[in-house]
């Protein structure tokens, strides 16, 4: 008998499981210019950091997430020839190593994709010709183009994993507000009405129950079925 699974559930389009895009301020982006004044510092449900709403010198505006150390009405640099300080931007064949960075580049001008959560930092620790070998927060090294722009300083924000949430019905609001689905429970907990893999009538509740031959694309919640069984002849 087919079984509605909680899984499935979040395509149908309810309310809990669409993301409240009408709170969200707008995405986050680094643009090309020459110098930026930090306008108002902000908070976006969409953003674990705080971001910042800024005006450029040629008077266009984008929000830019947070980095530490920055102070509203300040102007930092882009691409400054001399010292750089907490909250310049600039590229990173022109960062010294050892700098402690954030929201860098993917692709030189598309504004900031890596290293952009709250508390989030990264390090130059190679430079090449035209090559920079960047340490990430998850201690993974990765080669990224020398015109490709980051935030001097990390993400301010920092600790906010370590704050517990004491309370399930906080982070019921929470998850609610980043379009993240909770709670998660896991098949082999449930009752054998609600999932394939839920009972209770044996220690082992997870049996492996490959997917029918002819199952239509939502059942398949078990092992995917192998094309062929037994010894090769």
């Amino acid at each position: 008998m087919p079984k509605r699974l909680l899984q499935q559930r979040q395509g149908t389009g309810e309310g809990r499981f669409r993301s409240p895009k009408h709170r969200y301020i707008g995405a986050s982006r680094v643009l090309d210019k020459d110098t930026y004044q930090i306008k108002e510092l902000l908070r976006s449900p969409a953003h674990t950091a705080p971001v910042m709403r800024v005006e450029y010198n040629d008077g266009t505006e984008s929000i830019v997430v947070a980095p530490e150390g920055v102070v509203e009405g300040e102007t930092y640099q882009i691409n400054p020839d001399g010292d750089l300080d907490e909250g310049d931007i600039s590229e990173l064949g022109d960062i010294p190593e050892g700098t402690t960075i954030s929201n860098i580049e993917a692709q030189p001008g598309d504004g900031g994709c890596y290293v952009k959560a709250s508390g989030a930092e990264a390090r130059i620790t190679n430079k090449d010709d035209d090559e920079v070998t960047v340490l990430l927060p998850s201690d993974q090294t990765k080669t990224f183009n020398a015109q490709c722009k980051a935030v001097i300083g990390r993400i301010a924000g920092g600790g906010r994993t370590e704050k517990p949430f004491l309370k399930a019905g906080k982070k019921h609001h929470i998850m609610e507000a980043q379009h993240r689905f909770y709670p998660r429970v896991s098949p082999t907990s449930m009752n054998a009405v609600s999932h394939p893999f839920g009972n209770s009538r044996s220690l082992r509740k997870s049996k492996a129950k490959p997917a029918p031959k002819n199952a239509p694309p939502g059942r398949r919640v078990g092992s995917i079925r192998p094309n062929q069984q037994g010894r090769k002849r």
